[in-house]
C-alpha cells in the first residue's frame, strides 16, 4: 500500500489528511472534534475505512530547541490509541511551524481566489498536510 494519514493533534480539533507515499504528496481531509479530551472516533474509523493506509503519522509538538513540551503527552497519547485501535504502526514527526506554514499556504490560496475566509477551518487539516509531506520526504530520502 502506498497510503498514509497524518494529524496535527490539537485541544479542541484533529487535522486529518491523507499522503501517498509514491508522489510525496498530501493533502488536508478534515479537522475532526475533539471532546472531553477524546476524539470523534467514529468519524476517524470512516477515514481510516475509506482511505485504508499503511501507516499513521502523528505531529509531534516540540519547543524551538527540539525539547518536549506538555503538549508532546496530549500528541503521543493520541499515537498510542491509534496504534492499538487500528493496529497499524503509527510514526512521530516533529512539527514545528507546520501551523505557520498552513496558514501561509492558506492566505496564499486565498490571495490566488482558490480559497474563502470561510474555510478557514481547514487550516487543521492542512496543517496535518505539511507534517505528512514533511514525513514523506524524510521518509523516502526526497
Amino acid at each position: 500500500m502506498s497510503c498514509v494519514l497524518g494529524f496535527d493533534v490539537g485541544s479542541r480539533l484533529i487535522g486529518v489528511a491523507v499522503g501517498n507515499r509514491f508522489t510525496g504528496s498530501a493533502r488536508g481531509l478534515a479537522a475532526i472534534a475533539v471532546r472531553d479530551g477524546d476524539p470523534d472516533w467514529l468519524r476517524l474509523d470512516a477515514l481510516r475505512q475509506e482511505w485504508m493506509p499503511d501507516t499513521l503519522v502523528v505531529g509531534l509538538p516540540l519547543t524551538l530547541d527540539g525539547e518536549e513540551q506538555p503538549a508532546s503527552k496530549g500528541a503521543r497519547r493520541f499515537a498510542d490509541k491509534l496504534g492499538q485501535r487500528y493496529n497499524l504502526p503509527v510514526a512521530l514527526t516533529d512539527e514545528r511551524y507546520s501551523s505557520q506554514e498552513a496558514a501561509q499556504r492558506f492566505a496564499n490560496a486565498r490571495a490566488a481566489g482558490l480559497k474563502k475566509r470561510r474555510d478557514a477551518a481547514t487550516i487543521d487539516a492542512e496543517a496535518a498536510a505539511v507534517i505528512l509531506e514533511r514525513w514523506l520526504a524524510s521518509a523516502t530520502g526526497h
